[in-house]
């Protein structure tokens, strides 16, 4: 049967890490009766947290989806939801998870707004155009301020956030809230473990507080709708209760306005209601624009499928999961119906896969389908060649959905097996994570016989190392973590020459190619309209054919691969524009292969003579401590050759935005707790790359 894809909400919760994402999500199974016992993160028992990594360090480190009934006015409705995790060195998970959503709930620590990784992750919706909901959830917290953390949505966020519940107390005192639309107060009842609430007059001291809320909330809806307006401007009154949720339903939508809800997951206040407006407020399958793509044969030519289960099949892989029974493939349908035992086409790789199994899950368990329709998202077992980002579609109707931009990894260390059956199994354990963490990166030194495993953070690899140790069964001896650098250029050089010329009896070798290099960044290449592919930007200035056009791109070829392994330490090569300005070539003897070699061979020469240069990832890094270890604190940072970007007291805390290399911040946060007397807490990002001062390259290179 059809799904009615308008009674459909495919909602992802997302935030810094510790505001609560998995306790809200653990509440919204309770009240949909999908569990009937709620877990605890900080017990470890969690439905979401499945992972014994995650149960043990209260943390979500994997994206979990399930789906949930919700009945609202009488009508049941389907929401499909995924739990994502704040930690930074898992942010691959709330990208992908973002990319396959329609909507998402922010969630916010009521004490501390917005934080670091919040920002991350309401980018991440910007990028992929997500209509998002706030919740200030931990109201029932001491210090919780509704109006610091509703401000900081405006001023760090630069959303237009607009309130449409304001808190009943706060902090210990927190018990309720007042419903902006249709000014009542709502009070829970902790007995029932929030289960049961009542309605109730606002109480008469927040009264006027709560029209001058309501009062901003009308001003910032209305001016969204032109009908409204002039309603407004003639009588503000006239305006009814319906008409304010349809044009704040439209405006939420386009992402024009983001309602601000308030409540405590811990103490079960409030959660209702935020399922309640997730129904009444975020879009179905059908109210999102038709998913866009291109044609495998032709690139330039775009296509489109509508959201509905009688549309050409067209699905994304977003998660890839390794499971007894073989590979558990996670999809998003976009358009058209999936049944067991369909065959399918992966556009990208040209392979057909087949779909022999067809699950709905719930966390870590699963409940066997037949089919599945547009909207719905789904776990699979049978495909074996389709990665994170691939598409699958149907064979006749073929079409490549946009692919997802995964971040590079900023940290590595070493990992030797410990006998030669361990060193069989590391290398299929290595692929079978790599299948599933596209963040993950692991290649094999064949000069010092080391396998470098490299990642988004310490803790990523940590965990990677027990997965491998714990769950995988293989015995390894790891190295210290170290920093992922890469090298570019400081200056330029014109027209260097790369000549591969051997001759060997029969058939020689030749190819000859002059090139110029010159710095280049991300931002200058946008401007310029030049396509940069992994850091380095590739023009073709040859006139007059004197290299063949077939070997141009085997020209390329070999600059990219010589640019893959670096010049001066082995790292990547970024930040590089390479111009191929001249060549020549030899009749019988001229070959791909030689091509690529005397480019390899020019683009090595020409870095070498252009001042080569290492960079080294700065980190974004915000330290929260209470004002009086502020002079120990910074004190630490200036050491670590880190500056402080920003500060803000927040009462008799201090929030510290500062930049800090990678290379100083192994440990930090141990050294942080100890000089704070474990008062103090810290969260970092990958920012950007810089240039590293001269004698500390040279300390790095000379340990390679």
């Amino acid at each position: 049967m059809a799904t009615d894809l308008t009674k459909v909400r495919n909602i992802g919760i997302c935030a810094h890490i510790d505001a609560g994402k998995t306790t809200v999500t653990e509440r919204f199974l309770f009240y949909t009766g999908k569990i009937h016992k709620m877990g605890e993160v900080h017990e470890g028992t969690a439905t979401m947290d499945s992972l014994q990594e995650e149960q043990e360090r209260g943390i979500t480190i994997q994206a979990a989806a399930t789906t949930c009934p919700w009945t609202l006015d009488g009508v049941e409705y389907t929401i499909n939801l995924i739990d994502t995790p704040g930690h930074v060195d898992f942010t691959i998970e709330v990208e992908r998870s973002l990319r396959v959503l329609d909507a998402a709930v922010a969630v916010f620590d009521g004490k501390e707004g917005v934080e670091a990784q919040s920002e991350t992750v309401w980018r991440q919706a910007d990028r992929y155009s997500v209509p998002r909901l706030c919740l200030i959830n931990k109201m029932d917290k001491t210090g919780a301020d509704f109006e610091y953390s509703f401000n900081s949505i405006l001023t760090r966020l630069g959303a237009n956030a607009v309130a449409i519940q304001y808190p009943i107390g706060q902090g210990a005192t927190f018990r309720g809230m007042i419903d902006l639309l249709e000014m009542k107060a709502r009070i829970w009842d902790l007995d029932t473990q929030g289960a049961e609430f009542h309605e109730t007059e606002i109480p008469e001291e927040l009264l006027e507080t709560a029209k001058k809320w309501r009062h901003t909330m009308i001003e910032k809806i209305v001016e969204t709708c032109d009908n409204l307006t002039e309603k407004y401007l003639t009588d503000e009154n006239s305006i009814t209760m319906g008409e304010l949720v349809a044009a704040l339903r439209k405006a939420v939508v386009k992402q024009v306005i983001f309602p601000v809800l308030c409540g405590s997951a811990l103490k079960y206040v409030g959660v209702q209601k935020v399922l309640d407006t997730v129904i009444r407020l975020l879009p179905c399958p059908t109210e999102c624009p038709d998913v866009e793509g291109t044609d495998p044969r032709d690139e330039n030519e775009k296509l489109s499928r509508p959201h509905r289960d009688d549309a050409p099949f067209s699905a994304l892989v977003f998660k890839v999961v390794n499971d007894i029974a073989g590979n558990l493939t996670y999809l998003r349908i976009y358009s058209g119906t999936l049944k067991k035992g369909d065959r399918v086409l992966n556009p990208v790789n040209g392979k057909r896969e087949n779909v022999s199994r067809l699950y709905e899950m719930h966390a870590k368990d699963r409940t066997a389908l037949d089919s599945a329709g547009a909207g719905k998202i789904v776990a699979v077992i049978g495909v074996k060649d389709s990665w994170t980002g691939d598409t699958l579609c149907d064979q006749d109707h073929p079409i490549v959905l946009e692919r997802m931009s995964f971040p590079e990894p900023v940290i590595s260390m070493s990992i030797e097996p410990n006998t030669a059956d361990d060193k069989k199994k590391l290398g299929e354990a290595l692929t079978i994570i790599r299948r599933e963490d596209p963040s993950f990166r692991s290649e094999y030194n064949d000069e010092t016989g080391e396998t470098i495993i490299s990642g988004m953070g310490e803790l990523h690899l940590e965990i990677i190392k027990n997965k491998l140790v714990r769950d995988m069964k293989v015995n390894v001896t790891v190295g210290k973590p170290r920093v992922s650098y890469r090298e570019t250029i400081i200056g330029t050089a014109k027209d260097v020459r790369g000549l591969f010329k051997k001759q060997t009896g029969g058939r020689g070798q030749f190819g000859d190619a002059v090139v110029s290099v010159s710095p280049i960044t991300p931002e200058q290449a946008k401007a310029q309209e030049l396509v940069m592919k992994n850091g380095v930007v590739f023009e073709d200035k040859i006139a007059g054919g004197v290299i063949p056009r077939e070997f141009i791109s085997s020209v390329e070829y070999g600059i990219r691969q010589a640019a893959a392994s670096g010049i001066i330490g082995g790292y990547p090569v970024i930040n590089v524009k390479v111009d191929l300005v001249y060549g020549s070539y030899h009749d019988v003897d001229s070959s791909q292969i030689a091509f690529e070699q005397a480019g390899a061979l020019a683009f090595r020469e020409a870095c070498t003579r252009a001042k080569p240069a290492l960079l080294e990832p700065i980190m974004k890094l915000v330290v929260t401590t209470p004002d009086e270890y502020f002079g120990n604190v910074s004190g630490d940072i200036a050491s670590r050759r880190g500056s402080i970007v920003d500060s803000e007291m927040r009462g008799v805390t201090r929030m510290l935005h500062c930049e800090v290399p990678l290379s100083e911040l192994f440990g930090y946060t141990t050294s942080l707790r100890s000089m704070t007397q474990g008062r103090a807490t810290s969260s970092m990002e990958p920012l950007d790359y810089r240039l590293m001062p001269d004698r500390l390259k040279d300390t790095v290179l000379a340990k390679q």
